[in-house]
């Protein structure tokens, strides 16, 4: 640690799968998949508050480390977790994620609110969609976007 440099910083991180494939249907694979990018969260000094999904995204909600850039980091997740589940062969074809992705930061005091959330990323998805589910938290932060560059949804 740098004399001086002291952070708390909470992140929600969401991507999707690419060609707008629902694979991460099986949960024995899910639960491989969202350890391996729980580890590779950690190896990277972050700390790893929750890794969940449904079939066609992910959330993955961290402690940002002071060294660590966003967009750093979601590539190397992306990219270590890709070839991760293609070298396990779960998948007929090739597995990537969607370019692009969403990051939303939260206060200390919604930590716990946020990890019930994503636990409960089932059960929310049967009363909304993941496209619905993205615009909603890109209003709720304020955040301008063009339809064009979205996620393409299933």
């Amino acid at each position: 640690m740098k004399p001086g440099v002291y952070t708390k910083l909470y992140v929600q991180i969401v991507f999707a799968v690419a060609n707008k494939q629902c694979l991460l249907r099986n949960s024995e694979f899910n639960e491989q998949i969202f350890k391996y990018i729980s580890g590779t969260i950690t190896n990277l000094k972050n700390k790893s508050i929750i890794v969940n999904g449904v079939e066609d995204h992910i959330h993955i909600f961290l402690g940002l480390h002071h060294t660590q850039s966003i967009s750093d980091l979601v590539g190397t997740i992306k990219k270590s977790s890709s070839s991760f589940i293609n070298d396990k062969k779960w998948f007929y074809g090739k597995f990537s994620w969607q370019e692009g992705y969403g990051a939303f930061t939260y206060s200390r005091s919604q930590v716990e609110d946020v990890f019930r959330y994503i636990k409960n990323q089932e059960e929310h998805h049967k009363k909304s969609t993941f496209k619905q589910e993205y615009i909603m938290l890109l209003e709720k932060f304020g955040i301008e976007y063009d339809e064009k560059y979205l996620f393409t949804f299933f």
